[in-house]
């Protein structure tokens, strides 16, 4: 995330659509990384599990 927050990926960060937030999401594993990125700032919105994501993101995401 430091270097490159912005590029997607097939396996590791996805840009996520049909929500304006969380804008991107990166796996790690087992572990779902939800975040922003405006200019060079990243903020980590939610570290979540696999079986978590879903539902965190059906709660607290934003849709467009």
């Amino acid at each position: 995330l430091r270097h490159e927050p912005t590029k997607t990926s097939r396996s590791r960060i996805k840009h996520l659509r049909g929500v304006a937030r969380p804008q991107y999401r990166l796996r790690v594993e087992e572990v779902r990384v939800f975040y922003d990125v405006s200019s060079s700032t990243v903020e980590v919105l939610a570290i979540v599990t696999k079986p978590e994501a879903e539902s965190w993101l059906a709660q607290f995401g934003s849709s467009k």
